[in-house]
C-alpha cells in the first residue's frame, strides 16, 4: 500500500484537502468557491501525476492556489483558457439556482434525495460519454450543473447533523444505497428554540442515521408534510409553520449556519471525489484538456477539397508539416488538431486529434475532387468548426469560391460571438478560370469565374466580426500568406488594438505596449495602404521605409502585410491612409488578459446578476464583468466600448469586487458594432498601463430571446421539445424564426412569431438524435430571431449530448494470475511481472481502457481469445519500482482500480478500514512476511477519496475555525 498512502500524502501536500481559499464576499463559501478550489486541486494533482510518470520535475505553487499559480505550474504558457474553463463550471453551477429554482430535486430538498443522485449520475454519464469524443465545451456545462446538486445535498440534508465527515460516495454510483431516507410520513423535526435551530433536527432521526432535508416553497406553505423541516430563511413559507425554523447551512447565518463551514468543507471533498472519477474515466491529458489546461493553442484548418484546390491543399500539407516540425516539443506546441473538409453537397466530418502525426496523415488524404458549380458549403464546415474547436481558437478557412449556404451567416456570427473565436480566411484565384472535374467520365470545363462583390464582402464580414483577417492572394502565394500568419500563432497571444475601416480616410491610432509584451507585430489587410508610425520616443518610420529603427522585418503578400516591430514600451501611434478599406490589428505575446461577460440584473428570486449569454439589450444602461488573467495584481482602471468600424465610445465606471475581477456599469449599450477596451495597471511598481482588446465585435440588440436546455441529454430517437421565449424593446410586427444545428438533425421550429410593440411570445423548438447516434455526440442548436425587415436579431445556442439508456453501473474487476519476481538488495539488476486477467462481466459494456495509474514499467494487453469481454494483461518492471496500479475504464466510464506491489512487509494483519457512510467498508489486505507480496485492489475513485479524506479532512475544516 506504499503507492496508495504516497499519493494521499501527494493530494494533501497540493491542497486537495487543504481548502484554503480566499473569500470574495462575506464569510461563507458559495457554490463558485467550492467549484474553483476543487477544480484546482484536483487539476494541480493530475498536473503532478503527468509530470512524474514522464520523469519531469514539478514544483507545487504556494497556497492559497490560483488559476494563474495552477496554469504556470502545468506548464501552461498563458492562463486564459484555463480560467475561462472555470467560469463556464462556474457559471452553468451557478444557473442552477435560475433555471431549477423551484424543482426541488436539484437542489436535494423536500427529501428528494434520490431524485438528486439520479441528477448527479445522469449528468456524470453525460459528462463521460462527452469526454469520450473530446466534446469538451459541451461536458463542462453539464458538470456545472451536476456539480450544484452535489454540492448542495451537504448543505440542505442532515448529513452533517448526522455526524458523518466524509463525503457519501454513493450520490455519485448509480443502483447503489445513499441511506435510509425518512418516510413520507414519518417527523424529522420540532420547533427551532427562537432562532436557534441547533437542535430541531428529531433525536430518533439522527441516532438512526435516517436521511432528511427542508421542504422550500415560497409561494405557498402548506405544502410541508406534517413534521417535516423546512429549508428555512427568509424566502421559504414553509419555515413560518411548525416545525418552525429551517436547517440549510448555505450561510454562516442560515438556520444551521454553525455548521455551514463543515458542510462546504465535505462539498469541497465530494466535488473533487467526482473531478477524480471524471478524470479516471478520461485519462489525465483528456482530463486536463476539458480543464484548459495546455501549452499552445487548437490548430484548425477548414479546408475546400473541390476540384480547383489542389495546389491549395498541397499548400495546407507543407505548412501543416512545417508547424508540427517547428512547434512540437516547445510552448507552443497545439494543444489540439482540428480538421474539416468541406465539399459540394459534402461536409465534415470533423476530424480531432491530439497526436501531430495523425494530423498529418489526416491532411495528407485531402483530394481535390468534385464540386462542380461555383459556390460550395464553405460555412457548413465552418459551422462544425465552431462548434468543434475550444472557445477562443483561430480557424483558418481556405477556399476559392463563394458560399453556396449564405443563409448561415447569422448562424456562424452568432457562434463566432458566442466562443469568441478567430476566423481567418485564405481566398485564391478571385479572378483567374479553373477546371471542375466532374467525375473521371466527365469532359474537362473551362469556367470563368469571378467572386461576386456579396460573396467577397461575406468572407470580409465574418472575418471583421471574428477579428480575423481575409487574405486574398493567388494559388502560388498561399504558402507564403499561410506561413506568415500561423507563425505567430500563439497562446499566449493578445490583441492590443484592432480597427476596420469601409472607406478609406487618414486616422490616427494609438496604443499601450507594456513590459509584458514580446513579439510586437501588426497585421494591415486591405490595397494601397500606406501608414507612419512612430514610437513612444518619438521615432517615425513610414511604409515606404523597408529598414528602419521600428521595424524588424516587414512582409506582403497580396492584400495582406505584416510588421513585426522593435518592442517599445510606452505610448506608440499609427497613421494610416487609404482610400480603399482596410483592417489594422496590432498583437503581441503576454501573459495578461482578461475575459468578460455582460451581466443583466437577474429575475430570479435570489436576485443578483445573470451573464448574457447572446447579445445585450442596445440603447439601455449595462454591465460587465472584467476578470483579468496572467496576473494577480493587476488593477483594471477604464473599460470603453469602442465603436469596430468607428470613432465612437462609451466609458464604464469600474468597480473592484476582489480578486481579479472588476464591475464595469455603462449608461447605454451602444447599438453600433463594437469592441472592449480594457487599461489598468499590471502592478503598483508599473511604470506605464497595460491595454487590452477584445478580438470579438460584439452587436447589441432590442431583441431578446431565451432558453434554457433544461434537460441537456438527448436520448436518440425520443424528440426533445426546447421552449423558448422572445421579447422586443423595440417595434412589434412578425419575426422571422430559425432554427439550425451543426449534426443536422431533423428539427422543427415556428417560422415566424407576431409580438407586439414591447411585447413577447413563445415557441419550442422540436430536436431528434437518428436511433444510431453514438453515445457522447453533442448537438450545437442555434435559435435566432430577426426582426420584422431584418433590422435587428439575436440568438440563443444551446448544446445537447446524446446519450444512450445506461443499464452497466458495474466497475471492472481484476483477477490476478501469476507474479513472478526475483527482486534481490540490488533492486537495479532484478525484475518483476505480473500477468492479470481484467473483465467488465457478462452484463457489462467491456474494457474500453486499461492505463497506469502508478508504475513506470511495461503492460501489454491482448483480448483473451473467445471472450471479447476478458483481457489479458501483463505488466514488468524494475525492483526499483515496485508499486503499479492498473486503472480499467468500460465502454461507459465505470472505472476499477488494481494496486500490485512487491515490496517486503514485517507483519500480517487484514485491516478493514471503517467508514462512517453507507457504503460498504474498504477492505485492504495485506499478505505479509514474504518477499514478494501482492495487494489487489478492484475499487473505484471514490473509495480511494475516502481512504485519503479519513487522514485529513477533519484537521482541514478547523483551519478555518
Amino acid at each position: 500500500m506504499a503507492g496508495l498512502v504516497a499519493l494521499c500524502l501527494l493530494l494533501m501536500l497540493t491542497g486537495v484537502l487543504g481548502f484554503d481559499i480566499g473569500l470574495s464576499k462575506g464569510n461563507s463559501l458559495n457554490h463558485q468557491q467550492i467549484t474553483e478550489s476543487a477544480i484546482l486541486d484536483v487539476t494541480l494533482h493530475v498536473c503532478r501525476t503527468v509530470a512524474l510518470t514522464e520523469g519531469k520535475d514539478f514544483t507545487s505553487p504556494p497556497q492559497p492556489f490560483t488559476s494563474e499559480s495552477v496554469a504556470a505550474a502545468c506548464g501552461a504558457k498563458s492562463s486564459k483558457s484555463f480560467q475561462e474553463v472555470i467560469s463556464v463550471i462556474q457559471q452553468t453551477n451557478r444557473q442552477v439556482d435560475i433555471s431549477h429554482f423551484f424543482d426541488a430535486s436539484y437542489h436535494c430538498d423536500d427529501e428528494q434525495l434520490a431524485e438528486g443522485r439520479k441528477i448527479i449520475t445522469d449528468g456524470l454519464s453525460a459528462v463521460k460519454a462527452s469526454n469520450k469524443l473530446n466534446n469538451y465545451k459541451a461536458a463542462r456545462e453539464q458538470l456545472g450543473t451536476l456539480l450544484h446538486t452535489l454540492q448542495d445535498f451537504y448543505s440542505h440534508s442532515n448529513w452533517v447533523e448526522i455526524g458523518y465527515e466524509l463525503p457519501n460516495s454513493n450520490l455519485i454510483r448509480p443502483s447503489t444505497s445513499i441511506g435510509n431516507i425518512a418516510a413520507v410520513n414519518r417527523a424529522t423535526c420540532h420547533n427551532c428554540n427562537g432562532n436557534d435551530c441547533k437542535n430541531n433536527i428529531l433525536e430518533d432521526i439522527l441516532r438512526e442515521k435516517i436521511l432528511t432535508s427542508g421542504y422550500f416553497f415560497v409561494y405557498r406553505s402548506s405544502s410541508k408534510p406534517t413534521g417535516k423541516c423546512s429549508h428555512g430563511g427568509d424566502l421559504d413559507l414553509t419555515s413560518t409553520i411548525e416545525p418552525k425554523g429551517g436547517i440549510n447551512k448555505d450561510k454562516v447565518d442560515s438556520s444551521h449556519g454553525y455548521l455551514h463551514w463543515k458542510a462546504a468543507n465535505i462539498a469541497i471533498a465530494a466535488t473533487s471525489e467526482l473531478l477524480e472519477d471524471v478524470r479516471q474515466a478520461a485519462g489525465d491529458k483528456q482530463f486536463l484538456q476539458m480543464m484548459g489546461i495546455s501549452k499552445g493553442k487548437a490548430l484548425c484548418f477548414v479546408i475546400d477539397t473541390t476540384g480547383s484546390m489542389g495546389d491549395d491543399i498541397d499548400a495546407v500539407k507543407t505548412v501543416t508539416s512545417t508547424i508540427i516540425n517547428n512547434k512540437v516539443g516547445t510552448e507552443d506546441e497545439p494543444s489540439v488538431y482540428i480538421l474539416v473538409p468541406f465539399n459540394d453537397p459534402d461536409f465534415g466530418p470533423v476530424k480531432t486529434t491530439t497526436d501531430p502525426n495523425a494530423f498529418k496523415r489526416a491532411i495528407n488524404l485531402l483530394t481535390a475532387s468534385g464540386g462542380g458549380d461555383f459556390p460550395e458549403m464553405s460555412l457548413s464546415g465552418l459551422q462544425l468548426a465552431l462548434t468543434g474547436a475550444p472557445p477562443g481558437s483561430e480557424i483558418f478557412l481556405f477556399t476559392d469560391a463563394t458560399a453556396k449556404d449564405e443563409n448561415l451567416k447569422s448562424t456562424v456570427i452568432a457562434l463566432i460571438e458566442q466562443t469568441k473565436s478567430v476566423v481567418n480566411f485564405m481566398i485564391t484565384n478571385l479572378l483567374v478560370s479553373r477546371r471542375r472535374r466532374q467525375s473521371d467520365n466527365d469532359q474537362q470545363q473551362q469556367q470563368q469565374f469571378r467572386m461576386t462583390k456579396s460573396g467577397s464582402q461575406l468572407y470580409t464580414d465574418l472575418a471583421k466580426a471574428s477579428g480575423g483577417q481575409a487574405i486574398v492572394v493567388t494559388k502560388s502565394e498561399l504558402l507564403s500568406a499561410t506561413s506568415i500568419i500561423t507563425e505567430s500563432s500563439s497562446s499566449s497571444q493578445v490583441t492590443l488594438l484592432q480597427a476596420a475601416r469601409s472607406t478609406g480616410t487618414a486616422e490616427n491610432f494609438i496604443f499601450i505596449v507594456d513590459e509584458s509584451v514580446r513579439n510586437l507585430t501588426v497585421y494591415i489587410t486591405g490595397t494601397l495602404v500606406t501608414f507612419t508610425l512612430i514610437s513612444p520616443s518619438g521615432v517615425p518610420q513610414g511604409s515606404a521605409e523597408v529598414t528602419g529603427p521600428l521595424i524588424i522585418t516587414s512582409q506582403s503578400v497580396g492584400n495582406f502585410q505584416t510588421l513585426r516591430l522593435n518592442t517599445q514600451v510606452g505610448l506608440w501611434q499609427i497613421n494610416m491612409m487609404s482610400t480603399n478599406p482596410y483592417n489594422l490589428k496590432v498583437v503581441g505575446q503576454s501573459p495578461v488578459d482578461f475575459l468578460f461577460n455582460f451581466l443583466e440584473v437577474s429575475k430570479a428570486p435570489l436576485g443578483g446578476f445573470d451573464v448574457v449569454d447572446n447579445r445585450p439589450r442596445a440603447g439601455v444602461n449595462g454591465s460587465l464583468m472584467v476578470t483579468v488573467t496572467g496576473s494577480e495584481s493587476a488593477i483594471v482602471t477604464e473599460v470603453t466600448l469602442v465603436e469596430s468600424s468607428g470613432s465612437g465610445k462609451v466609458n464604464g465606471s469600474v468597480e473592484a469586487q476582489g480578486g481579479r475581477e472588476f464591475l464595469v456599469h455603462f449608461d447605454r449599450i451602444p447599438s453600433a458594432e463594437f469592441v472592449v477596451l480594457v487599461k489598468g495597471q499590471i502592478s503598483n511598481t508599473s511604470s506605464v498601463l497595460f491595454q487590452r482588446q477584445s478580438s470579438t465585435s460584439i452587436r447589441a440588440s432590442t431583441v431578446t430571446i431565451t432558453a434554457t436546455n433544461a434537460n441537456s441529454v438527448l436520448v436518440p430517437g425520443t424528440p426533445l421539445s426546447v421552449p423558448f421565449t422572445l421579447t422586443t424593446d423595440g417595434a412589434g410586427g412578425t419575426f422571422s424564426i430559425q432554427a439550425t444545428n451543426d449534426q443536422g438533425f431533423t428539427s422543427t421550429v415556428p417560422s415566424s412569431l407576431p409580438l407586439e410593440t414591447g411585447g413577447s411570445a413563445n415557441g419550442t423548438v422540436n430536436i431528434t438524435a437518428p436511433t444510431s447516434t453514438t453515445s457522447g455526440t453533442v448537438v450545437t442548436l442555434t435559435i435566432q430571431a430577426v426582426a420584422p425587415g431584418a433590422t435587428d436579431t439575436n440568438y440563443v445556442v444551446l448544446r445537447f449530448t446524446v446519450l444512450k439508456t445506461v443499464t452497466d453501473f458495474t466497475a471492472p474487476v481484476c483477477q490476478l494470475l501469476s507474479l513472478q519476481s526475483n527482486c534481490s538488495d540490488n533492486c537495479s539488476s532484478s525484475m518483476w511481472e505480473i500477468s492479470v486477467e481484467v473483465t467488465d462481466g457478462a452484463e457489462g459494456t467491456g474494457i474500453d481502457r486499461i492505463s497506469l495509474g502508478q508504475g513506470n514499467g511495461t503492460m501489454n494487453t491482448s483480448l483473451t481469445a473467445g471472450n471479447g469481454n476478458i483481457t489479458q494483461v501483463t505488466y514488468n518492471a524494475s525492483c526499483c519500482s515496485p508499486d503499479v496500479e492498473l486503472v480499467v475504464v468500460d465502454q461507459v466510464g465505470n472505472v476499477g482500480s488494481c494496486f500490485y506491489t512487491v515490496r517486503k512487509i514485517t507483519s500480517t494483519q487484514t485491516t478493514p478500514v471503517n467508514v462512517t457512510t453507507p457504503t460498504a467498508p474498504v477492505n485492504v489486505t495485506t499478505t505479509i512476511n514474504k518477499p514478494q507480496a501482492a495487494v489487489s485492489m478492484a475499487t473505484k475513485p471514490a473509495q480511494f477519496f475516502l481512504l485519503c479524506f479519513s487522514i485529513s479532512l477533519l484537521a482541514s475544516f478547523f483551519h478555518f475555525k
